[in-house]
């Protein structure tokens, strides 16, 4: 195996038994931190008794298989690690390890009553805090540690205020990577990965800060590159639909060629606004107004909308749920925006207005957007995570270890 000097240095803190009882990996994405976490896991686990119980966890079963347990098999071989996500458990080097989704607060009564040797934690920031809470109260065996690995979040997360900033008072160890560390890594797919981040996303993934969201959300929105008129847009056609009663309902129509998408037409109307509610079936018939001689190939849905998303299939039109996760969906459209990957027509006033006011909410205690002017933001975010996550370029589900 091949280590960068930062990698070393923490196995070499093993070797000399200098762990700690909470062992935090922090810090950039690909900067190496995942892949030694696992060698450093698998390692000590054997060494650590055989009778004794192990956890491994990440904010889904879905996500901890991907992120670590392949590549623990591909590290150790199927000899030494097998495991089951459906029997949610594992065995390495002979040592039985339970797996668990870390996905909401009421996840900690999955690991009520456990002792545990030792754990394993994928993504630390993704998890509701009463379950880290728990986890720790778990690791109740001389000995039992603890192996974590997170990116940056807000200063205000849990994780920083109550364990980081602690750390001298805790046992606890941390140690920062970053991905000018990873020596391993092609120069231009390093130029790559950070073209991919800007505003606060840049500072956290790539330069390891702890910084909050605060200002605009988008400042990468320039009306001067992103607004453009084009006559005959050549691709293929979509909706995306932010759903609202008496709040706004927003509608985008795109032409996508694989490359770049263009918000050719818009509808947006406010309930509240406007003093008259609408119907789904009047929703519908805007959204075919919307789609008059254009070929969709999906209407792109708020995954919320269970009655409209049946009020479309059954005028033949295909759909697709939306996908939701607000933060990163921020992120790929923030990274859409900087590449010039996302084009707006000038009569898209509604979303181009947005734009301008969309703002995150300084007073939370996590990364959150106000709720106000974010309608057309929302259906934009849908498009975006939905149907151009598929292009290499904006998708980080490859494993950034």
């Amino acid at each position: 195996m091949i280590y960068t000097k930062k990698q070393r240095q923490l196995l070499e803190l093993w070797k000399q038994k200098n762990l700690c009882r909470i062992n935090l990996l922090e810090g950039s994405v690909s900067s190496g931190k995942t892949w030694v976490s696992l060698v450093l896991w698998g390692f000590w686990v054997a060494t650590m008794p055989t009778d004794k119980l192990y956890l491994m966890c990440g904010k889904s079963l879905t996500t901890l298989k991907r992120n670590c347990l392949i590549p623990l098999e591909e590290l150790f071989g199927r000899s030494n690690f097998q495991f089951s996500t459906s029997a949610k458990e594992a065995y390495l080097f002979g040592r039985r390890i339970l797996l668990e989704g870390a996905n909401d607060a009421r996840s900690e009564s999955k690991i009520r009553g456990l002792t545990l040797q030792g754990a394993y934690c994928d993504e630390l920031t993704l998890f509701p805090r009463d379950f880290f809470v728990m986890l720790l109260s778990r690791l109740r065996v001389p000995g039992a540690k603890l192996i974590a690995t997170t990116n940056p979040d807000s200063p205000e997360h849990w994780l920083k205020k109550e364990y980081i900033d602690r750390r001298a008072e805790l046992d606890m160890l941390v140690v920062r990577f970053l991905l000018d560390d990873n020596t391993t890594l092609d120069p231009q797919y390093v130029a790559a990965v950070k073209a991919e981040y800007t505003g606060v996303f840049y500072n956290r993934f790539i330069l390891g800060e702890w910084c909050l969201a605060e200002g605009i959300v988008y400042p990468q929105f320039d009306r001067t590159q992103h607004v453009k008129r084009l006559e005959e847009p050549q691709g293929k056609w979509y909706i995306s639909v932010d759903y609202g009663t008496l709040n706004a309902f927003s509608a985008g129509l795109w032409c996508y060629d694989g490359n770049t998408a263009y918000r050719a037409a818009e509808w947006y109307y406010s309930g509240r606004e406007q003093r008259r509610q609408l119907t789904n079936a009047q929703y519908l018939k805007h959204i075919q107004t919307l789609a008059e001689g254009k070929k969709i190939e999906s209407v792109i849905v708020d995954p919320s909308a269970a009655s409209f998303i049946t009020e479309l299939r059954q005028a033949g039109l295909t759909v697709r749920k939306g996908r939701n996760d607000v933060v990163d969906g921020i992120r790929r459209v923030s990274t859409a925006l900087q590449q010039g990957k996302l084009l707006f027509s000038p009569d898209c006033r509604d979303c181009i207005r947005e734009f301008s006011l969309y703002r995150w909410d300084e007073k939370a205690a996590e990364d959150r957007p106000i709720k106000e002017n974010d309608h057309a933001m929302d259906d934009v975010r849908y498009f975006v995570s939905t149907i151009l996550r598929q292009s290499a370029s904006l998708s980080h589900d490859r494993i950034t270890l």
